[in-house]
């Protein structure tokens, strides 16, 4: 008789858990996943990465006719309504949701039948240490225990709400209420620049909504290259979108009058009034009701745990991946972390987390990046040159409308490897993937001098991008 009921058991069924689970199983393991929902996928599939993306596609699709990202500044004129959006009653709430509850309800299916393949147990319910080795399950069904010789906790995040904030589901929400929103508000102010904030001001912008961002912060996004963002900044401004940076929020209160309406203070005296308010003020680990200290485990002041680099907490039979981990918090690391976190559980040999992994903001337009950015090579004293090619430049840049989009790429001025590539425009998330791959094969210039692109593509930017860099080089 097996001295626990499974080999694994993974708290939480977002992509690291279900990672896990389903490598573990491919390895000939007892598994389980504790979903505390009714359907598994975490909060990836159900108001983060998915429905968010989705939506995104959905403003593209109703905003804009089906037209690029770079047309914004044309459909100001186009559309008469000088927000450069279209009219807000030209699309509903509805119309826009429909799609992402559709596409959820497939991934659903997709995962579940994923699970069931691989004979993972799906245990609905809320889970809590007892002893390092032992969760009780409580469900509406009542309650259970569970014994697993490894335990995974992937039990991703929650908004944070600032102490000076009320949220009432109605006009003061956070992106998890997003999508229950039953019509487009005439303006809101987003609290935050952080990527979920700006990534859902460009989107509600773009249906001209009249969108305020707030932050204490000078620069969104300050992780990314100073360039990208400055492109960023200037293309949503172009569709109104206000930026109220390096201010901080006193105090958000709803008022009653003719209508509903958000007051949004600020310290430096200035009042910001719309219909709603969405805070975007961070995101913290899920442990608080985890009951940790049955396991000897200990969460720091935003809810995460700390692991090694093989994924194992304070408890060497207890793993964490994923949010809970905090950076780089992203759906596809967070993946890959759970995979790593089963082979390290089980004794397969594997290698240490990627470290080129690409990151993605699902803006309008698009950024993604990988490897370093301009601004930190500085604060290094690396030596480096820079390539530029801008999709205008392009052909494939010329069919599809974008005449704003760019691509950088930065190489060492002595070896001439890549250090790094950043890109904002169309197809932005994909572009990348070239430049990834350069980079983790210890590729540098000569490859892209010597490479022949598929043509009209975006991919040609690399050429372009990269000659520019040797002509620079050769001066």
């Amino acid at each position: 008789m097996a001295k626990y009921d499974y080999d694994l058991i993974c708290i939480g069924s977002g992509p690291a858990g279900q990672r896990a689970a389903v490598q573990s199983a491919k390895l000939g393991k007892r598994v389980a996943i504790i979903e505390q929902e009714s359907v598994v996928g975490g909060v990836s599939l159900h108001t983060g990465t998915i429905p968010s993306k989705t939506f995104r596609e959905a403003v593209l699709t109703f905003g804009r006719g089906g037209r690029r990202a770079s047309d914004m500044r044309r459909r100001s004129s186009d559309n008469g309504n000088g927000n450069g959006g279209v009219s807000q009653k030209a699309v509903t709430a509805s119309q826009l949701f429909e799609r992402v509850g559709n596409i959820v309800g497939r991934e659903e299916q997709v995962q579940d039948a994923q699970l069931g393949r691989n004979n993972v147990d799906v245990i609905v319910g809320t889970a809590a240490f007892a002893s390092p080795h032992e969760l009780v399950i409580k469900s509406s069904h009542g309650e259970r225990k569970a014994t697993a010789a490894n335990i995974k906790v992937a039990v991703g995040t929650r908004p944070t709400t600032p102490s000076n904030t009320i949220l009432d589901g109605d006009r003061v929400i956070t992106s998890d209420e997003i999508f229950s929103l039953t019509e487009l508000p005439h303006s809101m102010v987003v609290i935050g620049c952080g990527v979920v904030g700006i990534e859902y001001a460009s989107m509600f912008a773009l249906m001209g909504v009249e969108v305020t961002v707030v932050d204490g912060r000078n620069t969104p996004l300050e992780f990314l290259d100073r360039e990208i963002v400055d492109e960023l900044v200037h293309q949503m401004r172009d569709i109104n979108v206000v930026f109220r940076l390096g201010e901080t929020v006193a105090k958000v209160e709803t008022r009653e009058n003719s209508r509903r309406r958000v007051v949004v203070s600020l310290e430096s005296g200035k009042r910001l009034v719309a219909d709603l308010a969405l805070i975007c003020a961070g995101r913290a680990g899920n442990t608080n009701s985890l009951n940790l200290k049955a396991a000897k485990l200990k969460a720091d002041d935003r809810g995460r745990l700390i692991v090694d680099e093989t994924f194992r907490t304070q408890q060497k039979h207890i793993f964490a991946a994923g949010d809970v981990i905090g950076f780089p918090a992203l759906a596809a690391t967070s993946s890959e972390q759970g995979r790593l976190a089963a082979c390290n559980a089980f004794g397969v040999k594997v290698g240490p987390m990627p470290t080129n992994f690409p990151v993605g903001i699902y803006s309008i337009p698009e950024i993604s990046m990988v490897g370093e950015a301009e601004h930190e090579l500085t604060a290094k004293k690396i030596p480096y040159e820079v390539g530029i090619a801008r999709f205008r430049e392009i052909a494939r840049g010329q069919i599809l409308g974008d005449d704003t989009g760019l691509l950088k790429m930065i190489f060492h001025r002595d070896d001439h490897s890549l250090l790094g590539v950043h890109t904002i425009g169309t197809g932005a998330t994909e572009l990348i993937h070239i430049g990834q791959c350069v980079m983790g094969l210890g590729g540098g210039l000569e490859y892209f001098l010597q490479t022949v692109f598929n043509y009209p593509t975006l991919a040609e930017c690399y050429k372009v991008a990269a000659l520019d860099a040797y002509n620079k080089l050769t001066l």
